[in-house]
């Protein structure tokens, strides 16, 4: 996936990493992939566990992240990104952001800090993508952040 890979899981952080995202597509030309991770089980002997409903939520987070994703882009102005695609997967979040941001120019995140002590620490999703990716990792911070 070249171009600006954003991470989203319907939070306000992932919004606004969706928006930064979007618009840095935009000045870049480049193209945007938006991706949404269904959470796995892990099974008993830590890979992904597998049950007959998961395609359905997957596809349930995949609409969810589309409606996201169609929002913002409406609220956006010129210049947009040359293309928007939505995808969805079932697995670990950490494994799928860092998989998906193989070709990518950069993986945009949303940070989860909050006050205090916690500010000073990231999501875990967050900081393992940071650690392991194989490119760039921008962390957007949380909107009242200081």
């Amino acid at each position: 996936m070249p171009g600006i890979l954003v991470g989203v899981d319907g939070s306000g952080h992932s919004q606004r990493a969706l928006e930064w995202a979007m618009k840095e597509a935009g000045l870049r030309h480049a193209p945007l992939t938006v991706l949404t991770v269904h959470q796995a089980v892990a099974g008993y002997y830590g890979g992904v566990s597998t049950y007959t409903d998961d395609p359905a939520h997957t596809e349930q987070v995949r609409e969810a992240a589309q409606a996201e994703t169609d929002k913002v882009l409406a609220s956006l102005a010129d210049p947009r990104p040359t293309s928007v695609t939505v995808t969805a997967v079932h697995g670990f979040p950490v494994e799928e952001l860092i998989k998906g941001g193989g070709d990518a120019d950069i993986i945009v995140l949303g940070s989860r800090g909050a006050g205090g002590f916690t500010r000073l620490m990231m999501g875990s999703v967050a900081g393992q993508v940071a650690q392991h990716a194989p490119c760039p990792v921008l962390i957007v911070p949380p909107e009242n952040a200081s």
